[in-house]
């Protein structure tokens, strides 16, 4: 086996991503060496042509992929946070090895468009109720929602493209010497801790401040926006894809979700929900619990990918490390080729490790 080191959940423009474009994101996967990508955005495959496309002048191998926020209703009633430590019933779910061209079609393909103009109605609605705040604060700017649409978008739209359009007015709009005073204001009063350099940061606090609830431009997401867990497996599978889990396994204070904290329980919940593949973004672990977690997964069966996400303003490296490790450990690596390997050979319909292994090695030579 070949191995090389693999990234299988990367979020471009076409959804949202630290990156300016998919150019960009692929570079940086060459000079870093890591040879297999694959692209994750939210509720969209509009990408795929030119992630393919730019992956072969690169000898890069592509994985294509998705991502869904759904709802499982079993969970909700009983009140358990799955993957979204929030939203009891809310379940983030990642189709993994989609078919390229793309065959979605009829009632399924019809489910993906209304979920994700519904996904965009309400960033309009939040633009709306932003700019009734910078009215009311007399910023002497407002927001236009079709410029940042078409500027800051590859089609679907997300809160953080207001957070940056929001920014970028206020760079336009107020001069330096007045912009913390501004932002201050903006949030109620709450002091800025970013540094005006801090693009990222900046963003993040606007999002947080007020597009989150709470905030002066929250708008409380329909349900209409949640297709049921099995819709949207259903959906990925139409697609000719599989339906992946993504754990968020250990966060920073060493605690889990009530689905996950029972590993083996956990796995078999998704085996009987027909669940085959599940995903970490590894910068969210530790190096000994996603070991634990991925080396029991895969025994149990599962495909097992690693990813870091890319999808806030922040920049970091596409070659893959832990929260508490600047690099993956050798098994861990082993694990996500493994798995990428698995991916790989259902994308060409076929099923195994090695015939993934080798459809990589021919594609990266």
């Amino acid at each position: 086996m070949n191995r090389t080191d693999v990234n299988a959940h990367l979020h471009t423009p076409y959804s949202f991503s630290a990156f300016k474009d998919v150019r960009q994101a692929l570079d940086m996967a060459a000079a870093e060496g890591v040879k297999v990508v694959g692209i994750n955005d939210f509720y969209s495959m509009d990408g795929y042509s030119e992630w393919k496309e730019e992956c072969g002048k690169r000898r890069l191998f592509p994985l294509f992929n998705i991502e869904f926020i759904s709802l499982n209703a079993e969970d909700q009633a009983a009140g358990l946070r799955v993957n979204d430590p929030n939203n009891p019933g809310r379940t983030y779910l990642s189709g993994k090895g989609l078919a390229y061209p793309v065959i979605l079609k009829g009632r399924e393909a019809e489910m993906l468009a209304a979920v994700k103009a519904e996904s965009n109605a309400q960033v309009a609605a939040m633009c709306d109720k932003l700019n009734d705040h910078l009215d009311a604060l007399k910023a002497g700017f407002k927001l236009d929602f079709a410029q940042i649409r078409a500027t800051l978008t590859r089609g679907s739209i997300r809160e953080r493209h207001l957070a940056t359009a929001l920014r970028l007015a206020v760079e336009a709009g107020v001069p330096e010497a007045q912009r913390l005073a501004f932002y201050e204001m903006l949030f109620g009063g709450k002091a800025v801790k970013s540094g005006l350099d801090n693009a990222a940061g900046l963003e993040n606090e606007i999002r947080s401040n007020l597009l989150k609830s709470g905030g002066a431009a929250f708008v409380p997401e329909d349900p209409k926006a949640f297709l049921p867990m099995e819709t949207v497996q259903r959906i990925i599978e139409a697609a000719g894809g599989i339906p992946t889990y993504p754990f968020l396994a250990d966060d920073a204070k060493g605690n889990f979700t009530d689905f996950e904290g029972d590993l083996q329980k956990a796995a078999d919940t998704l085996k009987k929900r027909g669940f085959r593949s599940v995903e970490f973004i590894t910068t969210r672990n530790t190096t000994a619990v996603l070991e634990q977690y991925a080396s029991y997964l895969e025994d149990e069966g599962f495909a097992v990918t690693f990813g870091s996400e890319h999808n806030t303003p922040a920049m970091e490296p596409i070659k893959l490390r832990t929260r508490d490790c600047a690099d993956l450990s050798e098994k861990l690596k082993d694990i996500n080729y493994r798995g990428a390997c698995r991916v790989a050979a259902h994308q060409a319909g076929l099923e195994g490790v090695d015939a993934g292994d080798e459809i990589i090695t021919k594609a990266i030579a």
